[in-house]
């Protein structure tokens, strides 16, 4: 595989050069991490100006999540915005296996040449995204997307990593979402950017309307973050069926991150994921060890059937294995 070759590829904005490059990083067998890492650097050399607007969405299950993608999406490419949609879709606990049918709910921007959508499976990774899902930002971002929308499993409040791939975090809620959503709420509101009531149409719309005073009085009641201008993290109403509330929730967007570059938030903002990123890989790579060295993994099992016995101290034997990966517990 020729790796410069495959990056120019991807700075020209080919497509399928693009969907190979995903999958080569998606990847977990040692040579194609290697060659990964290889085209990452490579990018980075080759366009290192490129600079996308990463946004997170989040929201439970039914919020309308890929409905909203497709009708925001396509208002971005009507206003001849590049947008590339990284969909995270959640895979069996039983099986390992996704459906990864994101992208045949969101028929009219799948078919938009302005558009990219790569969905990817969660795997066995929490926090509502896959492990690889960042480098994937990095490549859409190097082909020249302007927006990079980030969609994630919808599992509620473990979702919060999203945050450490975006500039802007978004919410969507749903009308009349009471009671049944206070264990996901705290957490996941205080990293919230925005906060956006869907289906705010029909006989939902009182209700939208409502709901939405009602998160945005509890947005007022949480400590203010140096990173927020007046007024912000802010609740609005949207339809994504009627596409109403959309461009002004996209003017709303464009505001926060404008204020966020301009009063230095952003470079930090970035670099501080940069470093989280560089501390999950270390921890990773780390965890890693206990499947794909044999040694360890033999010795794990007979210290786990020896710790299940109550033959050792599920402490001590744990100090072995950290012993034996040169690790001081």
């Amino acid at each position: 595989m020729d790796i410069v070759d495959m990056a120019k590829r991807i700075v020209a904005g080919e497509r399928r050069a693009l969907a190979r490059a995903i999958t080569l990083v998606e990847s977990s067998r040692a040579d194609h991490r290697a060659q990964s890492r290889t085209l990452l650097e490579t990018l980075r050399n080759h366009a290192p100006e490129r600079q996308a607007l990463h946004i997170g969405l989040s929201g439970t299950p039914g919020v309308g999540k890929s409905s909203f993608i497709e009708s925001f999406g396509l208002m971005l490419t009507g206003q001849a915005l590049k947008v590339a949609v990284l969909a995270v879709d959640p895979s069996s606990a039983r099986s390992g296996g996704s459906i990864l049918g994101d992208k045949t709910r969101m028929e009219h921007l799948s078919r938009d040449r302005n558009a990219f959508i790569r969905p990817s499976p969660s795997q066995t990774e929490l926090g509502g995204v896959a492990r690889r899902t960042r480098e994937a930002v990095a490549l859409c971002e190097a082909a020249g997307f302007d927006v990079i929308l980030i969609e994630t499993v919808g599992v509620g409040q473990s979702e919060t990593t999203v945050a450490q791939m975006s500039d802007l975090f978004i919410l969507l809620m749903a009308p009349a979402g009471g009671d049944e959503l206070q264990g996901v709420k705290r957490g996941i509101m205080e990293i919230a950017d925005m906060i956006l009531v869907n289906k705010a149409d029909g006989a939902l719309k009182d209700v939208a309307t409502r709901t939405c005073a009602d998160y945005a009085g509890a947005l007022r009641l949480m400590r203010k973050r140096v990173y927020d201008p007046e007024n912000f993290p802010k609740a609005c109403t949207v339809s994504a069926w009627e596409g109403h509330g959309l461009e002004a929730a996209w003017d709303d967007m464009k505001a926060l991150a404008d204020w966020r570059k301009t009063e230095g938030h952003w470079a930090t903002r970035r670099a501080e994921q940069a470093r989280y990123w560089f501390e999950e890989e270390v921890r990773q790579s780390l965890l890693a060890q206990l499947q794909t060295n044999n040694a360890v993994a033999s010795r794990m099992n007979t210290l786990g059937q020896a710790v299940s016995d109550g033959q050792t101290d599920a402490s001590a034997a744990a100090a072995e294995i950290l012993q034996m990966l040169k690790i001081q517990p």
